[in-house]
């Protein structure tokens, strides 16, 4: 896999922790880096756990599905992608307390990363180098959420539907790009 499809999967997974960083950064009354950076953290860990779990899995059956996993991929691809578009499209204001919770930011990091642990699936299929991709979708999750915060701090809500509705049709995009190589179009 490329580093171009690979920080567009990266952007993609991370419009979720993105979304939710917003939300902290609404609820700050002055920006504070020290609490940027440890909700960074959490989802960027989180974003990278989650792929290499389902790539351990997903190593486990790979040679049983190999002939249909570009099915497979674009499936999950397809159901992650739409779920994020449903949700952005639905609205709805996300439900973050003030102040840092860490329990909270805990099930904020699982919530926004089981699609990561889907991603990692589709990485055992496509036979992707696992510790480069997981530390890079890390790294970007970690940013994105940090500059969430930030955005959220300054500027409020405006832009977090439009990140959610690019991640969902980045996620398709791939996922089609993925079935169509698979059967050969491509």
């Amino acid at each position: 896999m490329g580093i171009v499809k690979l920080l567009f999967i990266a952007v993609s997974l991370a419009m979720d922790a993105f979304a939710v960083s917003v939300c902290k950064g609404l609820n700050m009354k002055k920006i504070n880096y020290a609490h940027a950076a440890i909700i960074g953290g959490f989802f960027g860990v989180f974003q990278a756990v989650m792929p290499l779990i389902g790539w351990a899995v997903g190593k486990q059956f790979a040679s049983l599905v190999t002939s249909v996993s570009h099915w497979i991929a674009f499936g999950l691809l397809l159901f992650i992608g739409g779920k994020m578009l449903i949700e952005a499209i639905k609205g709805g204001e996300e439900d973050v307390p003030d102040g840092l919770d860490y329990k909270e930011l805990f099930i904020l990091a699982v919530a926004t990363s089981i699609d990561a642990l889907a991603i990692g699936v589709v990485f055992a299929f496509e036979n992707v180098k696992i510790v480069p991709s997981v530390l890079i979708i890390g790294a970007v999750t970690f940013v994105i959420s940090f500059i969430g915060v930030a955005i959220g701090n300054r500027f409020g809500a405006r832009y977090n539907k439009g990140a959610q509705i690019a991640g969902g049709v980045i996620l398709i995009l791939l996922g089609t790009k993925i079935l169509l190589e698979g059967l050969g179009v491509l």
